[in-house]
């Protein structure tokens, strides 16, 4: 009897150690992600400092104290969005957009937005060439956060910011 008990537990403890598929998929994938845990880098774009990938993604940002990310407190951030070519731009304006904020520290993922690239104001030069959407984003805890922009179902990019 205590011969196949220690079996028993000899073989639930393997079982707990083989790696699935599953297990495989999600290392891989949080190795991706781990490489990529920067805050994202800030540019110049027209007259505005913003945080992200220049010519793909981004979102006006200066890192001061009054545009930082805190937990819990509600922003408005305006986010440009830029595809390969002009005509690929504008065939965003219009396009849902969602933001899903995932924390390095504990994996959570938040909908942090929902909204739509607007269509751009033709009284203003070269407006068409990046599409817009101003949004309200709240973050619930510090840490390095990812925000995943999706168009239409897509993942569009990701910038990376800090809640201090």
């Amino acid at each position: 009897m205590r011969m196949r008990l220690g079996y028993i537990v000899l073989l639930l403890f393997l079982t707990g150690c083989t790696k699935t598929d599953t297990d495989v998929i999600i290392k891989e994938s949080s190795t991706v992600l781990d490489e990529s845990w920067k805050v994202s880098s800030m540019f110049k774009n027209d007259n505005f400092i913003l945080l992200g990938e220049q010519g793909k993604i981004g979102f006006i940002y200066d890192d001061n104290e009054v545009v930082r990310f805190y937990p819990g407190k509600k922003q408005k951030y305006m986010w440009h969005f830029w595809a390969e070519t002009p005509q690929e731009t504008q065939n965003l304006f219009g396009k849902k957009v969602k933001i899903i904020g995932v924390s390095k520290k504990t994996g959570e993922k938040v909908n942090v937005f929902e909204g739509s690239i607007g269509i751009p104001n033709t009284a203003i030069k070269d407006n068409d060439k990046v599409g817009r959407m101003p949004s309200m984003m709240i973050l619930p805890s510090k840490g390095l956060w990812r925000l995943e922009a999706y168009v239409e179902e897509k993942l569009f990019g990701s910038v990376v910011v800090e809640v201090h």
